[in-house]
């Protein structure tokens, strides 16, 4: 044959044949996969004493599968709660306890503290153990209120997460902290913005904390965030350091003006019931006089017309009458001393005043003036 000088034939330059007979090419050798598996068995064998065959291996695999399907048991912190998830997707809340599920890599288990209550400062940086290293936060904490003053306004927000809501708040949320800050801090400066300052300074706005709390639950719910916001309490709400004299000064000149404008309000509550008084009194007795006269106009008309009555059936007698009613009327108050002035000339004609008997002792009788009291 051609090939029968030739060393290794057309499968090489070696004597060997295509199966492995002939020489071993150059460069590195893909592993053995026997060789391999036989390492692993004596692997096995050295770790595991006596015979390890077919049923060592079952045991081991049975072994292995316990501890896999023990490994789903998991511990749930009181003030935690369980959340299981299957290959990655929310499936149900468990509470705190010792709880189960399927072994990894099917379900995982995660533990949130959603039954810790938390708290945000808003405009103040707090120390973990509340009482030392206490900062302001200007760009936090002062606020543009109505009439375009600025107040300062520290606070704190006290939520959790809502029952049933912690798989909104694991998977729906960033950063739950932050998000709470920034919407706390945007909800009080909405809030602060619809009034002046006066009412907030002064303490007369009641309602603040809690129509920032409503605010920031309807903004929350609206993300979705699964958090429940259960207090804000206000820390500080006044003006800035630097022009807090300026500021109570006004403050001094504002309780002045509203001591005076009260002071006023006493007078004229004072005085003026006493003029609506008089003027009443004014008016009825006017309207009383007013009825009095003409009453008094209308009973002289009448009398006048009964007397024209009488003075047309008889004229004569009527007016004598008249004469005598009217000087009677004129003549009743004074003394009257009567004078004859006959013919036997002027004299004093003597005159017994009757009507004066019984008011003073008797009279002395004169010899020639008549009666003398």
């Amino acid at each position: 044959m051609p090939w029968s000088n030739q060393s290794g034939g057309p499968w090489g330059s070696g004597p060997r044949g295509p199966w492995g007979s002939g020489p071993q090419p150059q460069g590195p050798r893909p592993p053995d996969l026997e060789e391999f598996l036989r390492r692993g068995q004596d692997r096995l064998r050295g770790l595991v004493p006596g015979n390890f065959g077919g049923r060592g291996i079952v045991l081991i695999a049975l072994a292995a599968i316990a501890l896999w399907g023990f490994s789903g048991f998991f511990r749930v912190e009181p003030e935690e709660v369980g959340v299981v998830l299957r290959f990655g997707k929310y499936v149900r809340q468990v509470q705190p306890g010792l709880n189960y599920h399927l072994p990894y890599p099917i379900e995982t288990a995660l533990t949130p503290p959603a039954l810790h209550r938390n708290t945000t400062n808003v405009g103040i940086l707090i120390s973990d153990d509340g009482r030392t290293n206490k900062r302001e936060v200007p760009e936090e904490s002062l606020m543009l209120t109505g009439d375009e003053n600025i107040v300062d306004v520290d606070f704190s927000v006290s939520w959790q997460v809502k029952p049933g809501g912690v798989g909104d708040y694991l998977f729906n949320m960033y950063n739950p902290e932050g998000t709470v800050k920034a919407v706390a801090e945007s909800s009080m400066r909405q809030v602060i913005g619809h009034y002046n300052a006066q009412p907030l300074l002064t303490g007369l706005l009641e309602t603040l904390p809690s129509e920032v709390q409503d605010l920031m639950q309807k903004t929350l719910d609206s993300y979705g965030s699964g958090i429940l916001v259960t207090n804000i309490n206000l820390q500080k709400l006044d003006v800035p350091s630097e022009v807090i004299d300026s500021f109570r000064d006004v403050q001094a000149a504002r309780s002045d003006l509203e001591r005076l404008a009260n002071e006023a309000q006493t007078y004229a509550n004072r005085v003026v019931p006493e003029a609506r008084g008089r003027s009443a009194k004014i008016t009825q007795d006017a309207t009383a006089y007013k009825a009095q006269t003409v009453a008094d106009a209308k009973g002289q008309t009448s009398r006048y017309l009964q007397i024209y009555e009488q003075y047309k059936k008889a004229p004569d007698v009527t007016r004598q009458r008249m004469y005598l009613e009217t000087m009677e009327h004129i003549l009743a108050g004074t003394d009257k001393t009567i004078i004859d002035t006959g013919a036997q000339g002027p004299g004093v004609v003597p005159y017994l005043p009757l009507n004066e008997i019984g008011k003073s002792s008797p009279p002395t009788l004169g010899p020639s003036t008549g009666v003398k009291p």
